[in-house]
């Protein structure tokens, strides 16, 4: 009897990337296993990697039930030659990857998570989730080859794209934790959590502490905030606004609060699945610019470049937003959003991954 196909999940950590691209090469594990294929997870970067590689779970108090190797810190870490001789299709999910990287990895089949160079076109498949458009219809289809075509697809030389928010990835527990239809909005929001990654590189939660400070202290806003600052923050307490240097659990939490602010990320995917409307800014310029396209869509609220934008104008549009005025805006985005993220992102993401190796054994799935 043949061994199951085993798909090796390459990811990066660091003070810029964090943990996120860990946590969706888990979300993607479990899809994976769900079709009958083994995982292992190859990771490079900086402590937090050690841990990983260490064969940890990242955000809990326990092992990973899957092999995972320890690249070491080196972003362009090679992976190990018996490691490779072993699968049979990878998924790279840096940022940064070259095609250098992409052709060592040959002869494997391999795909890309998000690209916004030209290293993608030495793979054979790419998943684009927000740089090249984040919505697209299901029909026309276009037949070619025999083969039928999605609007959602396109190539970049030999690689198959795909593109839009029903590749983008949420953990399982986002999906569990979805709401049948969309909760209604209260007239104001009472209870907002603010997180920017489990690092903060930006420093954005200093940022948005000031603008927390402005509207309580000319009383805008009155509700009650838990801010994540995991390099803390300067200034004299907010009233209703509590610090905290991490929130374990976080996706569990997302659904306590009426309203979220955080950055480009998994958490903002996830609240918008589980139907919590996001202020959101970026933690740079390509953030913002992904951000904004989700805005576009009316899946969110964009305030902008984190680092760069203007403090006085993100304090009047969150003090319209938190408020009375902002309670429509804030359930279209509810609506919006949940239908811009589905919870099925994983699954397609593995079904596509299996269809590499194996085309002629993958049942599709229908959303």
């Amino acid at each position: 009897m043949p061994m199951p196909p085993l798909l090796l999940l390459r990811v990066h950590t660091d003070l810029r990337l964090g943990l996120g691209h860990v946590a969706r090469a888990l979300a993607i594990h479990e899809s994976w296993t769900a079709l009958g294929g083994r995982t292992c997870l190859a990771v490079s970067g900086d402590a937090r990697a050690r841990r990983v590689g260490g064969g940890l779970h990242p955000f809990l108090d326990q092992p990973l039930a899957f092999e995972v190797v320890d690249l070491g810190e080196r972003l362009d870490a090679a992976i190990p030659d018996s490691l490779r001789d072993q699968a049979s299709v990878v998924l790279v999910d840096q940022w940064d990857t070259t095609a250098a990287q992409i052709q060592a990895l040959r002869p494997l089949k391999v795909a890309v998570m998000e690209d916004d160079g030209e290293a993608h076109e030495q793979a054979d498949l790419l998943f684009q989730p927000y740089l090249e458009g984040i919505y697209w219809p299901a029909t026309p289809v276009k037949n070619s080859g025999g083969r039928k075509i999605r609007p959602c697809e396109t190539s970049h030389g030999s690689c198959r794209v795909l593109r839009g928010l029903d590749y983008v990835v949420v953990s399982p527990l986002a999906t569990q934790l979805r709401p049948r239809r969309e909760s209604q909005q209260p007239l104001s929001v009472h209870k907002l959590l603010l997180t920017f990654g489990g690092t903060d590189g930006p420093g954005l939660a200093q940022r948005a502490f000031e603008v927390l400070t402005n509207l309580v202290s000319s009383g805008r806003w009155m509700g009650k905030a838990t801010l994540v600052a995991p390099q803390g923050v300067k200034g004299p307490s907010v009233s209703g606004c509590t610090v905290v240097p991490q929130l374990p659990d976080l996706t569990r939490r997302i659904p306590e609060y009426d309203a979220m602010w955080c950055a480009m990320g998994l958490t903002l995917a996830e609240s918008l699945c589980m139907g919590v409307p996001v202020a959101a800014w970026g933690q740079n310029e390509r953030q913002a610019r992904m951000i904004g396209d989700v805005a576009q869509s009316n899946g969110c609220f964009s305030l902008g470049d984190g680092p760069e934008v203007a403090l006085p104008t993100v304090v009047e549009a969150l003090a319209q937003w938190l408020g009375p005025i902002g309670q429509e805006a804030r359930q279209e985005q509810t609506r919006d959003g949940m239908g811009l993220v589905d919870g099925l992102g994983a699954s397609r993401v593995a079904q596509e991954l299996w269809n590499l190796v194996k085309p002629s054994a993958c049942p599709e799935i229908h959303s």
